[in-house]
């Protein structure tokens, strides 16, 4: 069945729509990521007390989240450190709390911060460290507004190294089937590693940053919606599934109708959310509504395997969690 399926795959037109997803999307998407990142390490290295710096924050999450998904290379690796979540036993809350309570030297020293866990560094440190009620009300020259600083930098230099990173992994997608690209051996390689993470990013969305929040119907779990001390349970949720149908219409090369109005049912079910926290989803009217959100990721997530994975020979029902 693969051989059928690799060879159906072959036969189909030159999969040119991998270079605009790589010059359109992906490059200047990890561009405005370091760009965003530095902007924040600047603010907070002006002014590191909470109500500063978070503003700043958000942008760093809207570029964040168009890239994040699309777990390609540099951007597979990077994510650990740069968004560690979900972070099911807290280990990033506790390794903060522990290094604000002993005052830890390598709370003000990037280069050392580098070295601590995933968990404790990125966006999700900063979500808590600005959010938390316990943590956020730090004055100017205590040990938290310093390790506030700290993480900035070290996501500023993450996120410069992700772009650097990702001169090289563009070239590679580039030239797939090139003699010289031991990375890609196809053009269908490279329209696939892209194609899946496109799936994948949308299982993700609905699965997880949908999911884990509604846990069951009798006991939803509003606080473990990602970055909800930010306020960004839904923008990253409607931010991840733009970027990807953006990225579908560049890698397929022509017009996806079908998409675009599963994707606006999308769209109308994320504006009729009122707490984009989800925190308040314990009342039921509230998580129908995130429940509704699910719903139309999921079908959008069927009409993009429909329209643009069929017409290259990978039918619906394709595991985007399988590289084979």
């Amino acid at each position: 069945m693969r051989a059928a399926l690799l060879l159906s795959i072959l036969a189909s037109p030159a999969l040119a729509g991998v270079d605009e997803a790589v010059d359109q999307h992906l490059l200047p998407g990890v561009q405005s990521f370091a760009e965003a990142a530095e902007a924040l390490a600047r603010t907070a290295a002006d002014d590191c007390t909470a109500g500063a710096v978070r503003p700043a924050l958000q942008p760093v999450w809207d570029a964040w989240v168009a890239i994040g998904d699309l777990r390609i290379g540099p951007t597979e690796a990077g994510a650990l450190s740069i968004a560690f979540w979900p972070d099911e036993r807290g280990a990033g809350a506790r390794a903060l709390k522990a290094m604000i309570a002993s005052e830890d030297q390598a709370g003000r020293d990037p280069a050392a911060f580098a070295d601590v866990s995933a968990a404790a560094r990125g966006l999700p440190a900063l979500d808590l460290l600005l959010g938390d009620p316990d943590l956020s009300g730090y004055a100017a020259g205590s040990y938290t507004c310093d390790l506030v600083r700290t993480v900035a930098t070290d996501l500023a230099a993450q996120a410069e190294a992700l772009s650097e990173n990702w001169t090289t992994e563009a070239q590679a997608l580039t030239t797939a089937g090139e003699g010289s690209n031991a990375a890609y051996l196809s053009d269908d390689e490279a329209f696939r590693a892209i194609y899946t993470q496109i799936l994948s990013g949308l299982e993700f969305t609905a699965d997880t940053r949908l999911g884990r929040p509604l846990g069951d119907a009798d006991r939803p779990r509003p606080t473990r919606a990602e970055a909800w001390r930010s306020g960004r349970p839904l923008p990253n949720a409607l931010g991840s599934v733009e970027a990807s149908v953006h990225t579908a219409e560049l890698l397929a090369g022509a017009p996806l109708p079908k998409t675009e109005a599963a994707l606006d049912q999308v769209r109308r079910a994320g504006a009729a959310i009122r707490d984009p926290s989800f925190q308040d989803i314990e009342d039921p009217t509230a998580r129908l509504k995130v429940e509704i959100l699910q719903q139309r990721i999921r079908a959008l997530l069927d009409i993009v395997e429909a329209e643009v994975g069929s017409p290259r020979g990978l039918q619906p029902g394709f595991n985007s969690r399988d590289g084979d």
